[in-house]
């Protein structure tokens, strides 16, 4: 996907701009004043996925939202640093070279799994974390050992990613969408839908889920010490609801609030009712 291309319609582009850290280019979008906040979208995402909420939070906190390596608009320097701590060391170094030192990193998804490792990496003064039904579980029986495999196997196969870009459609989209307990308007299907078109966007998704490890970080989970707060909506059916409470459970200084009605995306379907959980958060730990 061209940003030349994408730039004159996609949410926040004047916010827009690309950074040179080895082994990626990254784009970024940056906008408020304040103490930093930096988000991670999730698998398969962009920082598209917080143009609802960003304007929210950036009245009162500065917002730098980044593309993880291969998706969206940042481009992959390495095909084998898609996995979680190869990500998140190395947000951690274009962290330290753009001067961006967040008081909470914000997460989604499997963007939790990012913020929770890089608070691990930033001890004995960790960040606050927010998760966005976060995707702390590992699959059960078989199909642990199957997806990742599988996912791999996809990944391998020579223009399997552009395939996948050529067969989507808006419908096909929405379906996935609709499949994870979240209803999106149409100008945001869209936006998917341009994702799910671009084969490099794809194949760097495909890379990431081979190469997730998660086990380590969920078993040092009781260790973790950054303050953090898991937000779990009751209708998520891509992640289980219970999966935010049971980490929060493990973890030393966490908690967990639930938002009602909404599904996996709940931060793009109501972000009203997102930042009404986010801020009061925010405020608590600037105190």
């Amino acid at each position: 996907m061209r940003w030349a291309d994408a730039r004159a319609t996609w949410p926040l582009a004047q916010h827009s701009r690309f950074v040179t850290h080895k082994p990626h280019r990254w784009h970024l979008q940056e906008l408020g004043e304040g103490p930093t906040l930096l988000l991670i979208h999730g698998a398969g995402g962009a920082t598209h996925s917080w143009r609802h909420l960003i304007p929210l939070l950036s009245v009162r906190y500065r917002c730098v939202a980044v593309d993880l390596p291969g998706q969206g608009f940042t481009q992959l320097g390495a095909q084998h640093r898609c996995g979680l701590d190869p990500m998140a060391e190395d947000l951690l170094a274009l962290c330290h070279a753009e001067n961006i030192d967040p008081v909470c990193i914000i997460g989604h998804s499997a963007g939790v799994a990012i913020a929770l490792r890089m608070a691990e990496m930033m001890h004995p003064s960790p960040p606050a974390v927010i998760g966005i039904n976060a995707a702390l579980g590992t699959f059960e029986g078989l199909a642990g050992i199957l997806f990742p495999v599988l996912a791999k196997t996809i990944a391998m196969l020579p223009l399997a990613a552009n395939l996948f870009s050529a067969t989507s459609s808006e419908q096909s989209v929405q379906r996935i969408i609709k499949g994870t307990g979240s209803a999106l308007s149409p100008q945001d299907i869209t936006l998917y839908r341009r994702l799910v078109g671009s084969p490099t966007h794809v194949n760097a998704t495909l890379k990431m889920m081979s190469q997730w490890e998660l086990e380590p970080l969920l078993n040092r989970l009781a260790r973790n010490a950054a303050r953090t707060l898991l937000i779990a909506a009751d209708g998520d059916r891509a992640v289980p609801p219970a999966t935010s409470q049971k980490a929060a459970e493990k973890m030393p200084d966490a908690v967990c609030k639930t938002l009602l009605g909404l599904g996996h995306l709940a931060h793009e379907e109501d972000a009203a009712a997102t930042a009404a959980l986010i801020l009061p958060f925010l405020e608590s730990t600037q105190a």
